[in-house]
């Protein structure tokens, strides 16, 4: 079985998307004879979308397009219905705003033929529009070529919940019943691609790219993922989680309905975590009620392993406080690395816990953790000094853990967001403080930083210890009078750069660059628009 013969149908769906819904088409259609048909899928548009699908169809023979009569209201219904009609061995999903990059399917079908899989997998990337900045999605999964029985092998499998990164074996779909939750359904991929682990299909994973996900944060109408601002996005988001924990317990894969609780915790909670901060008041009370009635659900299993995981310890503060609290230390523990900001209480007997509000929450395994998993808490604070700016570091005490590490340096990385691998670095001793912190200090070059680019720069520390340990964190922007201003600062080649410390959604230190007079009018030009809409 070849790769160039006509094996597979490639679903499209679509709803008002006429601005992108041929490119997706066009993507599919551009993998070759591999693909023997693309079956279009129209929800109901109302904006010429089936037009321009029935006028590319009228010079493309593999095309076919179905228009449904009623909108189905979510995406599970639609993909049902050109699952249906699929007649090649072979099938993946393509949604209308994304694409498929050249020679995805090719990659797929020779890994699933050559290792007689039913199912394979590769990479997707998050691409960010209009900058183009890629992210792979769970990269760690698609390193190198795998052939698994069962997915059970490689319980990981758990966190790529999307189903448009794979290819399907038309048959196993079949003969499983297996089919995507219909009608308004958000996340239906979660509860499909659960069903699908739960056959225990023999799988494939590839390192190639083969999906292409395009993020439009900008967009008129966001998508599911992103629109996540309403209490019923939270809803549908553990309902569908709730549902894929349900469907492999019952078809007996217990250790991959644990795996899916595990993941709930340390994705969806820190997730919507560290956007708590930034919602109203009934908001956060709506969600803190409805995420303790589901976290009710979960055992003492669920909790006894690793509870000092950052989703685990956010878990059990929700459990044990009735009402919202300490949202902005949760939100700091939910950042990316973790982090576990002041104060640090104790028990009567000297345990560290939670609060002393909240004993019952206890962190005693943190002193025998190793210091390379230490949710260690760093503030960065930025002022102005001379022409410049001088970025000062405060690195905080965990319960004598830090101390004992012995902390020496602090490698200052920043990183622009957009374009991999350009960064700027130096390294600074962290110097003991008389109040039980250690401290560093550097200049920021604002003027090499926008030599290589204006834009959004991260801020990433590499912390250094004694016995040559290392930890990687981000450092908490702290916020008050002068801290986090936009300057103009003078710079020998650009002659002015406007520089804007902000905290990122998590609380981190970032910058914003813009170099030159022509990018300082720039950037003022897009916030007075900004301002008057």
């Amino acid at each position: 079985m070849l790769p160039h013969r006509p094996h597979v149908a490639v679903v499209v769906i679509g709803h008002d998307d006429a601005a992108h819904v041929t490119d997706a088409v066009r993507s599919a259609l551009g993998q070759g004879p591999a693909v023997g048909e693309v079956i279009a899928v129209d929800d109901c548009s109302t904006d010429g979308s089936a037009g321009l699908l029935d006028r590319l169809a009228q010079d493309e023979p593999r095309l076919r397009v179905i228009r449904r009569p009623v909108n189905s209201g979510g995406c599970g219904t639609p993909r049902n219905t050109g699952l249906a009609a699929v007649t090649s061995p072979y099938v993946m999903f393509l949604d209308s705003d994304d694409v498929l990059p050249p020679g995805a399917v090719d990659a797929l079908l020779t890994a699933a033929t050559g290792a007689d899989a039913e199912v394979a997998a590769g990479l997707c990337v998050r691409r960010e529009l209009p900058s183009g900045r890629e992210v792979p999605w769970e990269p760690g999964l698609y390193a190198a070529p795998a052939v698994l029985a069962r997915p059970a092998h490689r319980p990981r499998l758990l966190h790529d919940t999307l189903c448009v990164n794979k290819l399907y074996a038309t048959a196993f779909l079949r003969a499983h019943g297996i089919r995507f939750p219909d009608g308004c359904f958000p996340y239906e991929d979660v509860v499909f691609t659960a069903r699908v682990w739960a056959a225990a299909p023999r799988v494939a994973l590839v390192p190639d790219r083969v999906y292409v996900w395009h993020v439009r944060r900008s967009a008129r109408r966001l998508s599911i993922s992103l629109d996540r601002a309403g209490i019923d996005n939270w809803r549908a988001r553990t309902h569908a989680c709730r549902t894929a924990y349900d469907v492999l317990l019952g078809a007996g894969q217990k250790r991959l309905a644990r795996r899916a609780r595990a993941k709930f915790l340390d994705r969806e909670l820190r997730m919507y975590v560290r956007e708590l901060p930034l919602r109203d008041e009934e908001y956060r009370r709506l969600w803190w009620t409805h995420t303790r009635e589901f976290l009710a659900g979960y055992d003492a299993a669920d909790w006894t392993r690793d509870p000092l995981a950052p989703g685990r310890l956010i878990g059990r503060v929700v459990l044990a406080s009735p009402e919202p609290r300490d949202l902005p230390r949760l939100r700091e523990l939910a950042a990316r690395p973790a982090r576990l900001c002041p104060p640090y209480a104790r028990t009567a007997d000297g345990t560290p816990c939670w609060s002393d509000d909240l004993p019952e929450v206890g962190l005693e395994g943190l002193p025998a953790r190793p210091v390379p998993f230490l949710p260690l808490a760093v503030d960065a604070e930025l002022r102005p000094r001379g022409r410049g700016l001088r970025l000062r570091l405060r690195l905080h005490e965990l319960y004598g853990r830090v101390a004992q590490a012995g902390p020496e340096t602090a490698e200052v990385e920043w990183r622009h967001r957009d374009r991999d691998g350009t960064a700027v670095r130096c390294t600074v001793p962290l110097r003991a403080s008389g109040d039980g912190t250690w401290a560093a200090e550097t200049t920021v070059r604002a003027d090499r930083l926008a030599a290589l680019g204006g834009g959004a720069w991260d801020l990433w520390l590499r912390l250094r210890f004694r016995d040559g340990s290392g930890r990687r964190v981000t450092a908490h922007a702290l916020t008050g009078p002068g801290l986090l201003r936009r300057r103009a600062l003078p710079s020998p080649r650009h002659g002015l750069v406007l520089v804007h410390p902000y905290a990122t959604h998590s609380g981190s230190l970032a910058l914003r660059v813009a170099p030159g007079v022509r990018g300082v009018v720039r950037v003022l030009r897009d916030r007075l628009r900004r301002l008057s809409r």
